[in-house]
């Protein structure tokens, strides 16, 4: 009878595990940058407040400025672009205030545009902010404003 020969394992070299270890890992990096602090719907949600400079900023990129002032004080002075919707009527009026983009509230110093906020939210509204300080600080940095109706 002959003998049989024994037979060889076929084993995967460890540099092979390594590899596709480090490609997993990467693949999993990657996700979790391009995916990280974004909601459900791909979108990064917006902090309850942010600073005047990261308002133009955003605004500039196509945010919605929603002013929540009375006339008097719009009159007086307003971001260019801004929408006046004054916080009494914000209510009854959301539908001038669109849902698609982001929405930064703004008001004089930074009180009533926390307000408005929240009633968007209530609303309904996911990409809603406040700004701080208002047209106020929005005015001390320089950034630009008109007067009039």
């Amino acid at each position: 009878m002959a003998k049989k020969k024994p037979v060889q394992k076929k084993t995967t070299p460890a540099w092979v595990w390594l590899a596709g270890a480090a490609a997993l890992v990467a693949v999993v990096v990657l996700a979790v940058i391009l995916l990280g602090g974004q909601s459900a719907g791909g979108v990064k949600p917006l902090p309850a407040e942010i600073s005047v400079q990261e308002a133009y900023e955003l605004q500039q990129a196509g945010a919605f400025l929603l002013d929540v002032r009375e006339q008097v004080e719009w009159n007086e002075m307003h971001a260019p672009g801004a929408t006046l919707v004054p916080l009494g009527t914000l209510g009854s009026r959301l539908s001038e205030v669109p849902k698609d983009v982001p929405v930064l509230v703004i008001c004089r110093s930074g009180n009533r545009s926390a307000e408005g906020r929240d009633i968007l939210k209530a609303a309904g509204y996911t990409q809603v902010t406040s700004v701080a300080g208002g047209i106020r600080a929005w005015s001390a940095a320089g950034l630009p404003t008109v007067t009039g109706p």
